[in-house]
This record gives C-alpha cells, sequence and structure tokens, in this order.
C-alpha cells in the first residue's frame, strides 16, 4: 500500500490537499483521528481476480460456454475467501477493502449467477424467466446490503439468510451438473426453483451456520487427514455432482432446522 499518515493538525491544515482521485480513510490510532492515504496492493489483487472471475463467468454464458462459467463462479468463491483472510493475516484490513469486496461479491455472486441462469434456461421463459432472475438478484443486493449492516450485532455462529456464496454455488452446481443435458420441462422448473428459492432464502430470517466457531488450530486425531483426503478424491470424482449436492443440502439445512426449532417439545406429561 502506497500510505501516507496524516495527522489530525495536518488535517485542518488549508494547504494540505488531496490528490484528485487519491483514496483517503480516516481512523483512530491511539484516540487520535488520522488519515492514510492509498490502498494495500494484495487483498485488493485478490478482490479484483474474484470480480474478474465473476465478468467471465457472464461472458462465458452468453456465449454459451456454461460449464466454464459455473466453474468460474466457483473460483469467484476461492478467492473471495482468500481476501479476506489475507487482508486479516497481514494486517492490511481497510474501509475501502471492504466496500470493493462487497462490491465484487454482487457481481460474482448477485449478477453472474443470476445472469448465467438465464442464459442457460430461463431466457426462454420470457417474462417469467427474468423475473425469477432478477428476483434472485435482488435477493443478493438485498442480502450483503444486511449483511454491511449487521457486522458486529450478531452471533458469529449463524448467518442470517442463505450467504451469498452458497446461494451462487447451487445455481451454478445445477448448471454445471446439468449443462450437457437436453432442455426439459423438469429441468426449467428445478432451475425455477433453484434460482428462486436461493434469492428468497438470502433475505429471509432463516438461520445458517457459519462454521466460524470450527477450531481449525487445535490438534485433532491422525484420522481426520485421512478424512480430509476421502474428501478431496470425492470431489475430484465428479466436482459438478458433489458440490451442487453439498451446496443444496446446506440451502436445505435452514429451513430444515428452522422447522424443527418451531415443533414445541412434547412434555413428559403429554406423552403419557
Amino acid at each position: 500500500m502506497t500510505e501516507e499518515i496524516t495527522s489530525a493538525d495536518d488535517k485542518q491544515n488549508p494547504d494540505y490537499e488531496v490528490e484528485a482521485g487519491e483514496v483517503v480513510e480516516e481512523e483512530l490510532v491511539e484516540g487520535a483521528p488520522v488519515r492514510r492515504k492509498g490502498i494495500y496492493l494484495l487483498p485488493n489483487a485478490l478482490t479484483t481476480a474474484s470480480l474478474f472471475s465473476g465478468f467471465y463467468a457472464i461472458v462465458s454464458a452468453a456465449n454459451g460456454v456454461f460449464d466454464n462459467a459455473a466453474i468460474a463462479i466457483f473460483v469467484s468463491m476461492i478467492l473471495d475467501g482468500l481476501d479476506g483472510r489475507v487482508a486479516r493475516m497481514t494486517n492490511t484490513q481497510s474501509k475501502f477493502g471492504e466496500e470493493y469486496d462487497s462490491l465484487a461479491d454482487m457481481v460474482a455472486f448477485g449478477v453472474a449467477p443470476g445472469l448465467v441462469a438465464f442464459f442457460w434456461s430461463l431466457n426462454g421463459l420470457d417474462k417469467v424467466g427474468w423475473t425469477i432472475t432478477f428476483i434472485y438478484v435482488a435477493g443478493a443486493a438485498l442480502r450483503l446490503a444486511r449483511f454491511n449492516t449487521q457486522i458486529g450485532s450478531v452471533d458469529k455462529k449463524f448467518f442470517v439468510g442463505l450467504p451469498s456464496p452458497a446461494a451462487a454455488a447451487c445455481v451454478a452446481g445445477l448448471v454445471w451438473c446439468f449443462h450437457l443435458f437436453e432442455p426439459a420441462a423438469w429441468l426449467t422448473f428445478l432451475t425455477l426453483v433453484v434460482v428462486g428459492g436461493s434469492g428468497v432464502l438470502m433475505v429471509s430470517n432463516v438461520l445458517y451456520r457459519s462454521f466460524k466457531d470450527l477450531d481449525l488450530r487445535g490438534r485433532v486425531p491422525f484420522a481426520a487427514i485421512l478424512l480430509v483426503v476421502l474428501g478431496f478424491v470425492v470431489i475430484a470424482l465428479d466436482p459438478a455432482t458433489v458440490l451442487f449436492t453439498g451446496f443444496l443440502i446446506y440451502a436445505l439445512s435452514g429451513p430444515v432446522r428452522a422447522l424443527f426449532r418451531g415443533k414445541p417439545r412434547k412434555t413428559q406429561g403429554a406423552n403419557e
């Protein structure tokens, strides 16, 4: 990051000017406001790569290469998971990075999956097709906006609503898994359910496990690494089917969990 630290006194100096187009952030350092000029390169480069993958997915879908489009969305998911972790590991978090990451997520996990599904199956349904697509895209936008405003105010063990990367994985997994199938009524119906359902679940109040409470730094039995190896082998055998099935189960886990939590438990007296 090309950084310039400016104290509060410098900030009030009329001779202090910011270069046109430069990014300047203000944060508190030991209780004093400090201006920092410039951005961090590494995490924002990863965010840019995620954005590029989402854009590439749209271009591939428009050209009818739907398997590449679906794979590009999964690549965006990996890059999106890396940029935040790299920023925390290198202590390069910034407000600019948060905003840029959110906008990149909107393209990669909102617009891209919606358009990929539309070009693949829903464009033949006229108004119904683009309406379902818009429900998904709007759901992703609302989900991201709500997530940004809820940071620090909700239990970290859960997400409120289906996370947008998981929703994108459901849509991309569907396209990747069935892209070689001939058009059929059942496949179009399945696409409507997955795309529309994912859009609705993103803005719902259904809770999903975030798995942020898992301790990945502690020691585990030796057999655990064998399970990891087995997991990679299973995914390698048929990545499209395994990923689609896995994320679909995760998407359904929220409503199922909410359904069983909502049922009142029977008391011992009632059983008697």
